[in-house]
């Protein structure tokens, strides 16, 4: 019987955690595992404070007895474990699927070691198979969907139930279909010049550590050479 990658990866994520140390909880359904193992060794003595990449994360967290924290208390986290939707050679990423990518890289910066957990599915030989989303303020959406439309794309809102689909901090995204994304930093520059774009999913030199678990049971590390 096969096992589960995803399962695979966060729980082996969530034995770089130590005692004593502020965590960045990411969000997805690879992160869920690492922080229900955490959980798990939160009830087995464990201790450490959580900072939550989104309301899920922050419903699961509270939910298994971790205590939290945020960034009034704390400004540094010592290590955060996250999915992706791709990950490339060079530890760049493309997140936002499940509509978290502000919050998960604003934790993603106050990290010392960044863990990025996922299945085989999500590496890449180059990003932009996954549409890239891309937050953005409803005010001027339109403008803002014309101005990003320029640099190669053709800006999709995402929905939901019909509606547009809106962040845990009030805003819409564009799932922006690019193709192949040769220069992942000097588009997340082009992008992030753009008025009305709050953020959007490329991450780039924020991975220390990718964890990539397979369906035969075994588990890929890969570390970043800085």
């Amino acid at each position: 019987m096969s096992e589960n990658p995803k399962q695979l990866a966060g729980e082996r994520a969530a034995e770089y955690v130590d005692d004593g140390h502020i965590v960045g909880l990411g969000t997805g359904s690879t992160a869920y595992f690492a922080i229900v193992r955490l959980a798990e060794r939160v009830k087995e003595g464990l201790s450490i404070k959580g900072i939550p990449t989104s309301e899920a994360s922050d419903k699961l967290a509270r939910e298994g007895g971790i205590p939290l924290t945020d960034f009034s208390e704390v400004s540094r986290i010592d290590v955060t474990i996250d999915g992706a939707d791709e990950l490339d050679p060079g530890f760049n990423l493309i997140k936002g699927g499940g509509g978290a990518l502000l919050r998960e890289k604003i934790v993603a910066r106050a990290t010392e070691t960044q863990i990025i957990v996922a299945d085989p599915t999500k590496d890449k030989a180059v990003l932009g198979a996954f549409d890239l989303p891309v937050e953005v303020t409803p005010f001027g959406r339109h403008a803002t969907s014309g101005h990003i439309g320029a640099l190669g794309c053709d800006p999709i809102l995402r929905t939901d139930n019909g509606t547009a689909f809106v962040t845990d901090n009030g805003n819409h995204i564009l799932d922006c279909p690019f193709g192949a994304i040769e220069d992942p930093s000097g588009l997340e520059r082009a992008l992030r010049n753009i008025p009305g774009v709050v953020e959007c999913g490329l991450f780039v030199g924020l991975t220390d550590r990718i964890i990539i678990g397979q369906a035969d049971g075994t588990v890929e590390e890969r570390t970043r050479n800085n």
